[in-house]
């Protein structure tokens, strides 16, 4: 076992405990942060297969987006308090069994697959070449899109001012 399957098993363990209690914790707050966590645990996945820009991108856009909204908007929600939260164990049932089935085709598949041991070579990053690309070969869909989006940006800014 090398180092990079330790890594991988740690950053999984990270994904899967914290993904648990994101569904499994009854308060929003602490729900919201173990989705940070399970955000950087696919982040660091990433970055062990050799998708660096795709883990900079789960971090900027998830970990650095979405759950600072979604913390932002709790925190500003003052009723939350008063909102009565039901969990009904009707659905337990088909739950399960979608799960179990779900988990019978992946073992299936891994153990009727022909896994063979790669020497992995070095991994390059890719940024250099997504941004030699937007540079050389998309350059102008690049600049358009930017024009788009201040387009976007200017419009929603007098939109507020009104």
């Amino acid at each position: 076992m090398s180092i990079y399957d330790i890594i991988f098993y740690l950053f999984a363990a990270i994904t899967l405990i914290s993904a648990f209690f994101v569904v499994t914790i009854r308060n929003i707050v602490y729900s919201a942060f173990f989705l940070l966590f399970t955000f950087f645990g696919v982040a660091g996945i990433y970055v062990i297969l050799g998708a660096d820009f795709v883990a900079m991108v789960q971090l900027i856009i998830y970990v650095g987006g979405i759950v600072i909204l979604m913390l932002f908007g709790v925190m500003l929600t003052n009723k939350i308090t008063s909102v009565a939260i039901k969990t009904g164990t009707s659905q337990i049932v088909p739950a399960a069994i979608g799960v179990g089935m779900f988990a019978g085709i992946l073992t299936a598949t891994l153990v009727n697959s022909h896994w063979r041991k790669v020497d992995t070579a070095p991994l390059l990053p890719t940024t250099q070449s997504l941004g030699l690309m937007l540079i050389s070969e998309y350059g102008i869909i690049f600049e358009l899109l930017g024009i788009i989006l201040l387009i976007a940006l200017i419009g929603a800014a007098s939109l507020a001012r009104k």
